[in-house]
């Protein structure tokens, strides 16, 4: 995607063929700089500070990071330690255990020597495939746009609510939940974007709103608690969220907040859709509700916020009470009564364990595992 005119994407390796450049997201909207990466623990970090963040990207990121750890040691032991440390950084994204198990089983029985090109190209193919699903979302999502589209008054845009950033930031490229917006928007579609500011963290107004804006698409940053009031009034024409894991069955995990807004849809009508790359299947859960792990954070998102202040210096702020405790749940779970549909790569299924298994026959046998 574009930032200043310039294509970007995510994560790259960079001219010296081993270290690892990443957009540091913390320092979105008001600064754009990017960081390299060169040891293990430096990937780690990133991932467990949201320098990067969003299931695809991480597990990208993770990768990498078994990458570097390779530079320095490329024995089993060494291995081992380093899948432990990244896949410890973050425990809802099903992604980051799937790429680093996935690196570390295409160096299973090579020498020493050839681990540390294996690793790399199997790191880049990671990201590549990204890319290429998220491409496949864009396609059958810009299908619902499309058909809203033609339902409606010529110019009149098609008006979807999102939630979080499941956009090219969260991704290698293109995004997951944004991909059909940026098509249809490339296309000559009129589109207008609802961007949940997505607090504690505020994803969706520093990132979403950030990316929408670069690109040109039409959006508008609203309170999380908006989005009902928007349905109720006949503001939305769909809601396209994206997910960091997803059941067998079809129950979805995704930030805070995206319960509410399926409750809202539901009540009100409204298509809610996920957008869904396959590697977020977790095809060994079927409860989403008891099997998932919800990750706490540091309670000083939440009582804490950060912005630029009119001198343009960047400031934290204390927002609540000296003394008050603060509980800060990640993400929740969406059950699959409540999702319209999900978007993937190979179409758009039933929220069900039949609708997934139609899409991926090749995959679903592992949930009966």
């Amino acid at each position: 995607m574009m930032v200043d005119g310039r294509p970007y994407r995510t994560i790259r390796v960079n001219d010296d063929g081993w270290s690892v450049e990443i957009i540091d997201q913390t320092r979105l909207p008001h600064r754009f700089e990017t960081v390299t990466l060169r040891r293990p623990e430096e990937a780690a970090h990133a991932i467990k500070a949201m320098l990067v963040r969003g299931a695809p990207l991480i597990g990208a990121t993770a990768a990498y990071g078994l990458c570097l750890a390779l530079r320095e040691d490329a024995s089993d032991e060494a291995i081992d330690r380093a899948h432990a440390l990244l896949a410890g950084t973050r425990p809802t994204a099903v992604n980051l255990r799937w790429a680093l198990d996935r690196v570390r089983a295409a160096l299973r029985n090579r020498p020493r020597g050839e681990r540390v090109e294996a690793a790399y190209a199997c790191a880049a193919a990671i990201c590549e495939e990204d890319v290429a699903i998220n491409q496949a979302i864009g396609r059958h999502g810009l299908a619902l746009l499309e058909g809203i589209a033609a339902r409606k008054p010529a110019g009149e845009p098609v008006n979807v609510l999102t939630h979080c950033n499941a956009g090219w930031l969260a991704t290698v490229d293109w995004g997951t939940a944004t991909a059909p917006i940026y098509m249809a928007h490339d296309r000559g579609i009129p589109v207008h974007v609802w961007v949940d500011e997505t607090r504690p963290r505020n994803q969706g107004a520093s990132l979403t709103a950030w990316e929408l804006g670069h690109h040109g698409v039409d959006h508008t940053v609203v309170a999380d608690n908006v989005g009902g009031h928007l349905m109720q009034h006949g503001m939305v024409d769909l809601c396209i969220v994206g997910t960091d894991r997803t059941t067998a069955d079809g129950d979805v995990a995704n930030k805070i907040g995206t319960y509410l807004k399926a409750l809202a849809a539901k009540d009100n009508g409204v298509p809610f859709y996920v957008a869904l790359p396959s590697p977020t299947i977790d095809w060994t859960l079927r409860d989403g509700l008891a099997e998932i792990p919800i990750e706490q954070r540091d309670a000083t998102e939440l009582t804490h916020v950060s912005g630029r202040g009119e001198d343009g210096a960047i400031r934290t702020v204390v927002v609540t009470p000296e003394g008050s405790r603060a509980a800060n749940y990640a993400f929740d779970v969406t059950p699959a009564r409540l999702v319209t549909g999900l978007i993937t790569e190979r179409g758009i299924a039933p929220a069900s364990r039949e609708g997934l298994a139609r899409l991926f026959p090749d995959r679903a046998g592992t949930a009966d595992r």
